[in-house]
């Protein structure tokens, strides 16, 4: 990305923004706000997807309604903001920090090498920090919409709240590279010492079939072993030695476990979110007739089905260990099956997981996918599993894993 298309966002943010009124210093007025929710063009506003809705079951949805009754109440840092007291409410994982110090984001005027961008995350919701930054960014899922975004001002407050910023985010977050629906995604790119990609340079988005040669790039990333392989932690001045994590941060990790999981993790939503918009625009279009809507359903789902079971995920050149305790801190999380088994136990020498199907299959978002897209998943998810589907596509499955 040039220079001149991030200023270009940064204009399309600024023109969603209204100027916060002169109060005290260190109070945030009730009346204030951040971002217009309902001028601009927002793709999926009508019928059946209606984005626009204010009716929300999202993971920031839910914290607020817990913060308007009093239940939970968000605790000021200084010099940390609300940071550690919303991943506490989110359940989001500390171990889960991942550092990007290319300017890729909306505040990416306050991002460099040596303020990188900390970026957490959970099964459902992503959050942002951006040192001395006005905003936290957040990326929560919802089962119907999918991706509904949100930023929280930093300063602090008697009332801190989220505010929606749909029309500003989706400049950005409705793209091919997140299969033309509200989603999130991952960018490699050949950073500058100032934190710029380097203009001409490829960039690469990142998800599961990525080699590992290609992701990272602008990231650090912190192993044990196995971080070598990829873009990470070089800029293009003095790409032969790595550059190290400033302090400021809650740890001084990026796990490269956790980058690993948030590759697999961020496509898969936004597969999970194409097959539901596209269902029930399907079905909406098909009227009573819901049998003509099938031939349109069942391309994304195939699509959902290969990226859940893992086919052509690229392989590990060589096993992997992160230096934080994320991997023991997702696994923990289960389910468990009767002998202990569980989709969030990890491999990590040839390949990401033991059992290569996704732990988002037990999902809020995959269960609401509409019933003839789940039927089809099922159905052929039973078709590979039982072996009755030996075709090649599905050759990284081994008659164990099935």
């Amino acid at each position: 990305m040039q220079p001149n298309q991030l200023l270009f966002l940064t204009l399309v943010w600024a023109a969603g923004v209204v100027g916060v009124a002169e109060t005290a210093p260190g109070t945030v007025p009730q009346s204030s706000r951040l971002v217009i929710k309902n001028q601009g063009f927002l793709p999926f506003a009508d019928a059946p997807i209606n984005y626009r809705s204010s009716v929300l079951d999202d993971p920031i949805a839910r914290l607020r309604k817990k913060l308007d009754n009093g239940e939970v109440k968000l605790n000021y840092e200084p010099g940390r903001g609300y940071l550690r007291s919303v991943l506490d409410a989110l359940k989001v994982p500390v171990s889960s920090q991942a550092l990007v110090f290319s300017k890729t984001s909306f505040q990416f005027p306050l991002i460099t090498p040596s303020t990188p961008r900390a970026l957490y995350y959970n099964d459902d919701v992503y959050v942002g920090q951006v040192h001395n930054a006005k905003f936290l960014e957040f990326i929560a899922f919802d089962p119907r919409q999918g991706a509904i975004f949100y930023v929280m001002d930093e300063r602090k407050s008697d009332h801190p709240r989220f505010e929606r910023a749909a029309v500003d985010c989706v400049q950005c977050h409705v793209a091919s590279s997140t299969h033309g629906v509200p989603g999130v995604m991952l960018k490699s790119v050949l950073t500058r010492p100032s934190g710029y990609p380097v203009g001409g340079a490829k960039t690469y988005v990142t998800g599961q079939e990525s080699p590992l040669s290609q992701r990272w790039g602008g990231w650090y990333v912190t192993a044990l072993r196995g971080a070598e392989s990829g873009m990470g932690n070089r800029v293009m001045a003095d790409s032969e030695h790595p550059a190290a994590i400033p302090a400021g941060y809650l740890t001084s990790s990026s796990d490269i476990v956790a980058q690993l999981v948030l590759a697999h993790q961020t496509q898969m939503h936004n597969l999970i979110t194409q097959t539901t918009y596209k269902a029930r625009l399907a079905l909406f279009s098909a009227g009573a007739n819901s049998e003509m809507a099938l031939p349109r359903i069942q391309p994304p789902a195939e699509q959902l089905v290969r990226y859940l079971l893992f086919t052509n995920e690229a392989r590990l050149d060589t096993p992997v260990a992160g230096n934080t305790s994320f991997a023991e801190d997702f696994t923990a999380r289960g389910p468990f099956d009767s002998h202990g088994r569980s989709l969030r136990q990890f491999d990590l020498k040839t390949r990401i997981f033991r059992y290569p199907c996704s732990y988002l299959i037990y999902s809020e978002t995959f269960d609401a996918i509409p019933t003839p897209a789940k039927q089809y998943v099922y159905q052929r998810l039973f078709e590979v599993l039982s072996g009755h589907d030996q075709s090649a596509d599905f050759s990284n499955l081994s008659v164990v894993d099935r």
